[in-house]
Formats: structure tokens, C-alpha cells, sequence
């Protein structure tokens, strides 16, 4: 069953989708209400996002066998690189989960109006 998870994605893919939702949503915890601290929320959660889906895949390719060794065996430049187009690669999923989440934060604003 694990590896039909691994295999086919749908364990990665859903794990990226919520990650999508919730991170904006930690970020507005932290920050102010207001439109600047907004767009700052938006551009701290692709900063994280694009992370958190590298390490992600990483970890994906150590389920699969690869070992640690010869993932880093490029150097930080090449697996930095390569990490980080699979992570952007990814917000094919994460991105629009992120904006309708990033969206939906003005409704919860008190001190602040749109």
C-alpha cells in the first residue's frame, strides 16, 4: 500500500496541497492584518513552499532507495538547484491552494478592511 502512495504520487501531491493551505495561514499569524503584510504573507509562503517541497522530494527519492551519499554527491550548488526546480515545479499544485488561502485571510481581519 506504501508504495502505491510513493509510486503513483497521490500521497505527495496531497501533502504538498495541504501544506499549500496551511502555511499561509501560520504566516497571518505572525503578521498584521493589512494589504503590505499580506503580500508579504504571500511572498514568505513561496518562499517556504518552494522548501518545504524540495526537502519533500528529497525525501522522496530516499524512500525509493536512493542513498543520502549519492543524492549529495553533486555538490550543494547542483542538488540546491535541481532540488529547487522540482520545489517550483510543484506549485503547479500548491500555488492556487496558496492563493485562494492567501484570498480567504481578508474575511478574518478585524483591526483591518479590504
Amino acid at each position: 500500500m506504501g508504495s502505491v502512495f510513493s509510486q503513483a504520487l497521490l500521497f505527495p501531491a496531497f501533502v504538498i496541497a495541504v501544506l499549500g493551505f496551511v502555511v499561509p495561514r501560520l504566516w497571518a499569524r505572525m503578521l498584521p492584518e493589512g494589504v503590505k503584510p499580506l503580500m508579504l504573507n504571500a511572498f514568505l509562503s513561496t518562499v517556504v513552499m518552494v522548501v518545504l517541497s524540495a526537502v519533500l522530494f528529497i525525501g522522496l527519492y530516499v524512500g525509493q532507495g536512493a542513498e543520502i551519499s549519492d543524492l549529495f554527491s553533486l555538490g550543494l550548488v547542483s542538488n540546491t538547484v535541481f532540488f529547487g526546480q522540482l520545489g517550483v515545479a510543484s506549485a503547479i499544485i500548491w500555488a492556487p491552494i496558496m492563493v485562494l488561502s492567501l484570498a480567504g485571510l481578508p474575511r478574518r481581519w478585524v483591526k483591518e478592511t479590504w
